[in-house]
């Protein structure tokens, strides 16, 4: 017999399948608790700025819209969002291993809605990596006219969903407490074969081809657009939006077979 959903029980049903800014906001408070988190998501990227791109040569080096500090400094965004948003999909991992996630389940919280409340969380705290490094930035000498450099932390924040999607899949991916303690290396390899710490153009033929194809490339080229006008960006959005299928496939396959367990 098929069971029927009273007015009553209806009533009591969460909206939105539980997603609610109260969740949001508890969701985020937990995160920043984590000392390791702030520090690896906020202070190494702007430090990494401060010791790569404030030379007297860099700032007095001129680009078409703002000067090679500016450059490095939007490049150091990029990787704060990277870590931020990579972090914030990858707490899923530590819920598992606490036994969170399975709780949760016993609540009308919708598995919808827990991977949506994941990817604004994590899309929120990338936002708060992008604002620290253009803040001190923008008190260290990095140069930039005002329309690119709000355009550069935008896209920075923006293209960051990719690492969203791709913490979420390696949060389900890996069962380990310390996920971060995996990725975070994981992201300074791809950091530099990306293109972030050192140019592509610098490079030899051969990495700088296989650079081309790290999902790191596209996001740093985007994000740097504005300033720098690649010639290259058709090819670094087709990077971004095919990386992101990747992952978010991912993260949706192993999703349904974590939940197929319970």
């Amino acid at each position: 017999m098929t069971a029927t959903v009273t007015p009553a029980q209806a009533r009591n049903l969460p909206k939105l399948g539980g997603f609610s800014l109260g969740m949001l906001a508890l969701e985020f408070r937990r995160l920043i608790r984590n000392k390791r988190t702030v520090i690896f998501t906020f202070v190494m990227p702007a430090a990494f700025f401060l010791i790569f791109g404030t030379s007297s040569e860099y700032k007095h080096e001129q680009l078409a819209n703002g000067n090679v500090s500016g450059y490095i400094m939007v490049s150091m965004a990029v990787y704060g969002a990277m870590l931020a948003t990579t972090s914030g999909g990858a707490m899923v991992s530590i819920e598992r291993a606490a036994g969170w996630s399975r709780q949760l389940r016993l609540t009308p919280l919708k598995p919808a809605a827990y991977i949506a409340i994941k990817l604004v969380l994590a899309m929120a705290i990338g936002a708060v990596a992008v604002v620290v490094v253009n803040v001190v930035g923008m008190l260290a000498g990095a140069e930039l006219t005002t329309g690119p450099w709000l355009a550069c932390a935008v896209l920075s924040w923006v293209c960051a969903l990719v690492f969203a999607a791709f913490g979420l899949f390696m949060g389900y991916l890996l069962p380990s407490e310390n996920v971060m303690q995996i990725l975070g290396p994981v992201l300074g390899i791809l950091g530099f074969a990306g293109g972030l710490f050192v140019p592509v153009d610098q490079f030899g033929s051969v990495f700088a081809a296989i650079a081309k194809f790290t999902p790191v490339y596209g996001v740093g080229e985007i994000a740097r657009y504005p300033l720098t006008h690649s010639e290259h960006l058709w090819q670094a959005i087709l990077n971004v939006l095919a990386w992101t299928t990747v992952f978010a496939i991912g993260a949706i396959w192993r999703f349904r077979r974590d939940t197929a367990r319970v």
